[in-house]
């Protein structure tokens, strides 16, 4: 038993609380508040994080209020638990949050004036809800964080541009279909093994040998409908791309890294803890389906992705091919899959959030995100334009960063169970990366001499002035909090091995191929 994983959530509960009663005081205070909040969160995932590598089981639990009782040992009420894979999201999620948090300032004066008390009040719960669905031991309150974690995200994007409540609603009604499928499929579960705790619906299921129970596979089916929608997989995304583009620029800098890959580890929890592997993978015709779904999906947001005029939608179309690279390493069924699926998940939240910082900077200087007004860029802010392409180049899945690693094992993944076409469509996905950052890069870099003067015509056409060239870095409130981001995908893709050892103690329980599955 632990009470550190309490205080994950605790901290940025009692900073929302606080950020609502004194921010009517002072605004000021709110800032200072939600950075201090996020600081000790982190600390209290790092304990946790450290407490479950040294345990026995490798896990950490909590019931709230101690309730135990003979017939129910694992105890009665909400039970907070994280073992391996859940410590090191949850790590991410409150690291991301800390470094979002200290860049949020200048973005959340300028753009939500006034409104200060009432954001990072949503801002704090946001973090409760996401943080709240790692740790969470339970299927029903699960559905509850989701939903937390949903009702927040809308208000923080209805705070943005004029068309943000438009976005916002299509949010709301795909948001809404995805939490009640999921808590139908929830219903089913708890008719059919009389539980809501996640391990105990396992351990029922494998007990009674319930595999091909028609009930239990409407279940699955149910579940696995609805995070698919949350996460934003193909043809599902209509609600990302405009909430994430439309969104103030620190709720796409929180969001955008954060909401599909937690879903993400939504589905590996549900996958591997609650339904099991056997049922999972062997038992539905999902495990034979989803595969070809996933190359749909990452040709399309790639396609889509090349054509976009526009950093914030072009990012916003590269997550959903990244939810179809990690959805396809999960149902490839390989233990290298896995690896690389949830390797991915936690680079991937870096590399977006790299991207997102980098991202509002430029729209914070130049009041534009559209490719034609990028030119000269890496004149005027070259920590900033280093900072964001060292995220782009993760994501095109350059070595030492983190994201060649994660593709490392995806692509060793697809290749030992001969899934050629997901290795061929990763493949095609980093191509359109490599051409939609390159172009980025002529925009910014290749335009200008290092003197400001014009290179002459063609793809450089740009006729720039001195003073359009002229050194205006960003400030550094949010300067410093990019090259954080950015020295942490270096880091991760450095000391990889480290996650990776990880990973590989939390997936030994259940026996996943390693060779060749599919005949």
């Amino acid at each position: 038993m632990s009470d550190s994983i309490v205080w994950i959530v605790l901290f940025p509960l009692i900073g929302a609380v606080a950020c609502a009663l004194l921010g009517s005081f002072s605004k000021k205070i709110c800032y200072p508040v939600s950075i201090i909040s996020m600081f000790f969160s982190v600390w209290a995932s790092i304990q946790t994080l450290m407490q479950a590598i040294d345990s026995s089981d490798h896990q950490v639990s909590y019931i709230l209020g101690g309730w135990t009782l003979d017939l129910f040992p694992r105890g009665v009420g909400i039970e907070f638990r994280a073992d391996l894979l859940g410590a090191l999201i949850t790590l991410v999620v409150t690291g991301v949050g800390l470094i979002v948090s200290m860049y949020s300032k200048v973005p959340v004066q300028r753009q939500t004036p006034g409104k200060e008390p009432m954001y990072y009040a949503l801002f704090l719960l946001q973090i409760v809800g996401l943080a709240g669905i790692t740790i969470t031991g339970d299927a029903f309150n699960l559905y509850v964080l989701i939903e937390v974690a949903a009702l927040t995200g809308y208000g923080l994007i209805a705070l943005g541009s004029n068309r943000a409540a438009a976005a916002t609603f299509n949010y709301v009604i795909l948001g809404t279909i995805g939490a009640s499928l999921y808590l139908l499929g929830v219903g089913y579960l708890y008719l059919k093994t009389g539980t809501l705790n996640m391990v105990g619906i396992r351990e029922v299921i494998e007990a009674n040998q319930m595999y091909d129970s028609p009930a239990m596979q409407v279940a699955f089916i149910l579940v696995l409908l609805g995070i698919l929608i949350k996460m934003a997989f193909f043809p599902f995304h209509a609600w990302l791309p405009k909430s994430y583009c439309h969104a103030p620029t620190t709720t796409s800098c929180l969001l955008a890294p954060l909401v599909t890959k937690v879903m993400i580890y939504v589905m590996i929890r549900m996958v591997l803890s609650v339904f099991g592997v056997e049922f999972s993978f062997e038992s539905t015709w999902w495990a034979e389906v989803l595969p070809w779904l996933v190359v749909v999906a990452i040709v399309c947001a790639a396609v889509m992705a090349l054509a976009q005029r526009e950093i914030k939608s072009m990012l916003a179309y590269l997550i959903v091919a990244e939810v179809g690279y990690m959805v396809g390493g999960v149902w490839i069924y390989n233990y290298f899959g896995l690896i690389g699926s949830i390797f991915h998940v936690i680079s991937d939240a870096c590399m977006t959030l790299c991207l997102f910082l980098g991202a509002g900077i430029i729209l914070e200087k130049c009041r534009t995100t559209h490719f034609d007004g990028l030119r000269g860029l890496f004149a005027k802010m070259p920590l900033t334009m280093i900072g964001f392409f060292i995220g782009g180049f993760s994501i095109i899945g350059l070595p030492p960063t983190c994201g060649f690693f994660s593709k490392w094992y995806l692509i060793t993944g697809g290749m030992v169970s001969e899934r050629w076409e997901y290795m061929v469509t990763l493949m095609f996905s980093t191509m359109v990366m490599v051409i939609l950052f390159f172009r980025l890069i002529e925009r910014m870099h290749l335009a200008v001499s290092e003197s400001g003067q014009n290179l002459g015509k063609g793809h450089g056409d740009l006729g720039l002035t001195e003073r359009q060239t002229r050194f205006d870095e960003a400030p550094l409130s949010m300067l410093i909090p990019l090259l954080l981001a950015a020295s942490v995908v270096l880091i991760v893709g450095v000391y990889n091995q480290e996650i990776v050892d990880q990973i590989e103690i939390f997936l030994q329980p259940f026996d996943l191929p390693t060779g060749v599955h599919y005949e």
